[in-house]
């Protein structure tokens, strides 16, 4: 797989056969995934190094944020004024959020947040709000976590 071809996005069938057997098993062996698609275990180890390198995918623990001490867990929805990529790339920065996104519709940066407890909670969103061009937010609490997986193919 060639730099620009990773750089816009596109992945041949090989690279996408590696991610899927990572999304499986991101412990998967290098060797095992050589044999699920075709190549040797430094081959494998050589796209799967690219395709980190260019931000294609990540190989990282998930974690359930309860079971390590974060009782707060929100969805949280940003209208703000024309400099929309602006205020999502100051939110994003904050160490709480783990996930954030311009969006079309109701609100104009969605904002997933991880918290020890209510009073992180409260300051995280007063000092999102603070944001120069952030003009009113709306919390969406998660009360209980029914699914999170990561493992939907290449596609």
């Amino acid at each position: 797989m060639n730099s620009e071809a990773a750089s816009n996005g596109s992945v041949d069938d090989v690279a996408k056969a590696i991610i899927e057997q990572l999304q499986e098993d991101g412990r998967r062996s290098y060797a095992s995934i050589g044999k699920a698609v075709g190549l040797s275990e430094a081959a494998v180890r050589q796209r799967v190094q690219k395709l980190i390198d260019h931000g294609v995918m990540q190989i990282v623990a998930v974690t359930d944020p309860m079971q390590l001490g974060f009782s707060r867990q929100a969805m949280l929805g940003i209208k703000a004024g024309n400099d929309v990529l602006a205020v999502s790339d100051r939110v994003a920065a904050l160490r709480q959020v783990d996930y954030c996104l311009v969006s079309a519709g109701s609100f104009d940066i969605l904002a997933e947040i991880v918290c020890e407890n209510d009073q992180d909670l409260v300051r995280l969103v007063s000092e999102i709000r603070d944001i120069p061009g952030v003009h009113s937010t709306e919390t969406f609490m998660y009360l209980s976590l029914r699914k999170q997986e990561y493992n939907w193919g290449t596609r």
